[in-house]
């Protein structure tokens, strides 16, 4: 599972799915998903969605790109989706990211990272849940 979790973080841009996937490690495709939420808690499908935002994120810190350039960039094939997505674990559009990346003044980079990360779905329901 572990192979399969760095294929997704080397090869996010790419368009990637469970079945090329499951091919690389010689598994079916219900077998990788069903072994890939017990080892890591979500499905190969969400692993790599948030490892788009994620590196989608960074981008945006940067500046140096449009919103659209940032979300061929990571491998969404629909500005659409992306946008979706990125307010669902984000919080907030890519454009209002974009605006505002950061926290706050005088913090971190390494805090800011990690207090912006996005929140996954079943984190989401953990919180709730306090």
């Amino acid at each position: 599972m572990r192979r399969v979790r760095d294929r997704i973080d080397r090869e996010y841009a790419k368009p990637l799915d469970v079945e090329a996937l499951a091919a690389g490690v010689h598994v079916s495709a219900g077998h990788l998903s069903r072994k890939f939420r017990e080892t890591f808690g979500e499905s190969p499908y969400s692993y790599l969605m948030t490892r788009r935002i994620e590196r989608a994120m960074a981008l945006l810190r940067r500046g140096d790109l449009s919103v659209t350039e940032v979300c061929f960039e990571v491998g969404f094939q629909s500005l659409g989706t992306f946008s979706t997505r990125f307010s669902e674990l984000v919080g907030r559009s890519p454009r209002e990211y974009r605006r505002e990346p950061n926290l706050g003044p005088g913090i971190p980079s390494w805090v800011e990272k990690q207090a912006t990360r996005p929140i996954r779905n079943r984190e989401v329901s953990a919180r709730q849940d306090r």
